[in-house]
């Protein structure tokens, strides 16, 4: 825990500074329990008169290291990814001081071993729109205990069974789409759902998440 208390203290510093919190996710699991070498990046939680904005706040961010990304859970999707897209894009065609190595998380809070958690998302390829109409398309929307599989509603406690009950005549292209109005705790929620599709010999998820 120790070695994220620069984290945890430059959040309590910038959000007393804004008089505000950055609330964090929480599952009951850890992905990733220790990123070294890394650099914050936060993104608040606004209100101006009637709108809800997405303050970026990065001026510490080193991009030869890894970025932890804390990000509040009341904030939708709609407004956090276009942020985290121009962020991924910054990084990925830095040319002077580009790390191979360096990677992508996104922090939250760990309610049962009580402790940061970290989700990586490198490879994540995001989209503001809608899939192609040849994919297959894992639905996400907000609010639910149901997921969508091309169409067809299930609870998202059965959907590796479903997914994997399916007679795919080709080999699908499998994609994840998250409506745009679902709050970032949520999306890390149904993120850390995804990754049991890991526990098998082949992940069929391709890198490629719509928002809309």
């Amino acid at each position: 825990m120790m070695k994220y208390l620069s984290l945890i203290l430059g959040l309590l510093f910038l959000s007393c500074g804004n008089k505000e919190d950055i609330l964090l996710p929480k599952s009951d699991t850890t992905v990733v329990s220790d990123v070294q070498d890394h650099s914050p990046i936060y993104i608040f939680f606004r209100v101006s008169e009637k709108d809800t904005l997405a303050e970026v706040n990065r001026k510490n961010s080193i991009i030869t290291t890894n970025w932890i990304f804390s990000i509040d859970k009341r904030l939708p999707l709609k407004l956090v990814i276009p942020e985290v897209i121009k962020l991924q894009n910054k990084k990925r065609q830095e040319k002077a001081h580009k790390n191979e190595k360096a990677e992508n998380f996104y922090a939250y809070a760990d309610t049962v071993k009580e402790n940061l958690a970290f989700l990586p998302f490198t490879k994540v390829n995001y989209t503001m729109g809608k899939p192609k109409n040849n994919d297959f398309v894992i639905l996400f929307k907000k609010a639910t205990d149901m997921v969508w599989l091309n169409g067809r509603g299930i609870k998202k406690s059965d959907l590796i069974q479903e997914f994997f009950s399916i007679q795919f005549i080709t080999k699908p292209h499998v994609v994840t789409q998250f409506e745009k109005n679902m709050s970032y705790g949520e999306y890390i929620d149904n993120k850390v759902l995804l990754l049991k599709f890991d526990l098998y010999s082949t992940n069929p998820i391709s890198p490629n998440e719509f928002i809309f």
